[in-house]
Parts: structure tokens; C-alpha cells; sequence
């Protein structure tokens, strides 16, 4: 199985978990439940940062410096 894009806005985060755990910092870091959620298979970084009222493009970012 590939790897999948850590900017497919698509992946689950049940998925960004598992293939980058490094990740789950910057959901813990602003008190993000998202990080063993049982909801965590179907919502996506774009439901998480609606959810929280963040900026996507930062949040992002700051994704990508985790890996």
C-alpha cells in the first residue's frame, strides 16, 4: 500500500496518525481532542480546523514541520 500525501484533504486522521504520529503534538499543543477520537477514521484535517476555528493553511504548516 502507498504511503498516502500528508496534504490529501481526504486522509483521515485516524490515517495521518498511524503514518505520521509526530502529528498528534500539534493537535495536543492547542487542545485538539482529535488524537484518539473514536470519530477519528472519517473526519479530515479540514473538519478538524472548522471544528476549532483555525486556519487551515497554518495548520497545515504546522503538519508538515511535525514530519
Amino acid at each position: 500500500m502507498r504511503r498516502p500525501s500528508i496534504d490529501d484533504p481526504d486522509l483521515p486522521l485516524a490515517r495521518l496518525f498511524e503514518h505520521w504520529p509526530a502529528t498528534a503534538e500539534a493537535f495536543l499543543e492547542r487542545r485538539m481532542l482529535c488524537f484518539g477520537c473514536p470519530i477519528a477514521p472519517f473526519h479530515t484535517v479540514i473538519d478538524a480546523v472548522q471544528e476549532y476555528r483555525l486556519d487551515e493553511d497554518e495548520f497545515r504548516a504546522r503538519l508538515r514541520a511535525a514530519v
